[in-house]
């Protein structure tokens, strides 16, 4: 196969979330222990927000929230992984397929690191793409801004897709 502009596209996306009440953060689809939850209309999972985000982007397809508005209860609660397949199945849908996805998550707590290998598990099994194709990682902000000082977490995404 021969790489054009035309059968190659690259996306980015971003998300955050307070932290609230609870016990745990979703993180890639893998409940990750903490000491506090997130405040959000899903679960909150910043890691899947920032890799639909991406997804779509590459498409120019919207943002995460025009596929599933935040005001609309059907989505309370809702697991991330199902927005994550949804935005797969528009990839295919249109002749794409996703070649790559990079994801950093930026926080202070909870430790990444050990779960890690889980997210790229259960990522790259709702992609229907081999882990080699998903990296999770995590940088702290050295203690700065709302991550550092525990306030919220964040991701940031980006992923490549193709058309062969």
């Amino acid at each position: 196969m021969s790489i054009t502009p035309f059968n190659i596209r690259i996306g980015q996306g971003f998300d955050v979330h307070a932290f609230g009440d609870g016990d745990h953060v979703m993180l890639g689809g893998v409940r990750v222990p903490h000491d506090r939850g997130v405040l959000a209309h899903s679960d909150g999972d910043v890691v899947i927000h920032a890799l639909c985000d991406a997804m779509l982007g590459a498409l120019a397809l919207g943002d995460i929230g025009k596929h599933f508005p935040p005001d609309d209860p059907q989505w309370k609660g809702a697991d991330s992984r199902a927005f994550l397949r949804h935005c797969n199945a528009l990839i295919r849908e249109r002749g794409w397929t996703l070649g790559n996805a990079d994801v950093t998550v930026i926080c202070e707590r909870p430790k990444v690191g050990p779960h890690a290998g889980a997210m790229r598990e259960v990522l790259a099994a709702d992609l229907g793409v081999a882990v080699d194709a998903v990296s999770v990682k995590a940088t702290t902000t050295e203690k700065l801004g709302f991550t550092g000082r525990g306030e919220g977490i964040a991701a940031q995404a980006v992923c490549l897709v193709f058309r062969a």
